[in-house]
């Protein structure tokens, strides 16, 4: 679906275009796709460059992991300052993604844990397929995500769900997720595409209603 290559090379993503639709695909040599200190860093000079010419942007993974969400070896090195500044560094990537001035659409495969699930709920929309899994597994830790998760979950599933979620640190699967309101679509077909295909028709119908205006 998407050819053109653009933008600089990362090593936490690849950038793609075609048909007036974004893909940024997330990769990482274990395949986990952990949103690391400069993953996240990457990420969010990425979203902001894509913004100044916006697009409907698409963000995806691969097929047993959209992302792991944060890095815990990462997390258990950070000093308390340290800890507060990459709480901040995640919470400003997540408003960029929600104030993104095209649709951001999410096409999950796979795990979405912790950060991940942040940034899917910061997305506009939530695409995925029938083996995707969601959670946080903070609690299990004795940590509770500090990237704007627990807000915008419960205004998006309802308190009492969220706690849940929260507390009982439990994996949520695609077609509970879809009971539940955390995404808008369970399909069979490749997510990405399913996504761009969304993409390409709510774009069309506003080319359309400019041109009757």
């Amino acid at each position: 679906m998407l050819a053109a290559r653009m933008s600089a090379p990362s090593p936490h993503f690849t950038i793609e275009s075609c048909e007036g639709i974004t893909l940024l695909r997330f990769e990482s040599a274990d395949g986990t796709n952990r949103l690391t200190r400069a993953c996240v860093l990457a990420l969010t000079a990425a979203v902001r460059e894509l913004a100044l010419d916006p697009k409907p942007l698409i963000i995806t993974g691969n097929k047993k992991f959209f992302s792991a969400g944060a890095e815990l070896a990462e997390i258990v090195r950070l000093t308390g300052p340290q800890g507060y500044e990459f709480s901040k560094m995640g919470q400003a990537l997540m408003a960029d993604v929600e104030r993104f001035p095209a649709p951001v659409y999410a096409a999950i495969n796979g795990y979405c844990m912790g950060g991940a699930l942040d940034l899917v709920l910061a997305c506009h929309r939530r695409i995925a397929s029938p083996t995707a899994i969601f959670g946080h597994q903070g609690a299990a830790l004795g940590l509770i995500t500090g990237w704007g998760g627990t807000q915008r979950l419960p205004r998006l599933i309802g308190k009492a769900r969220a706690l849940e979620m929260f507390i009982a640190a439990e994996k949520i699967h695609a077609p509970a997720a879809l009971g539940f309101g955390l995404v808008d679509e369970v399909t069979e077909n490749p997510v990405a595409e399913a996504a761009g295909e969304l993409g390409r028709r709510i774009r069309h119908r506003g080319t359309e209603a400019q041109r009757r205006s």
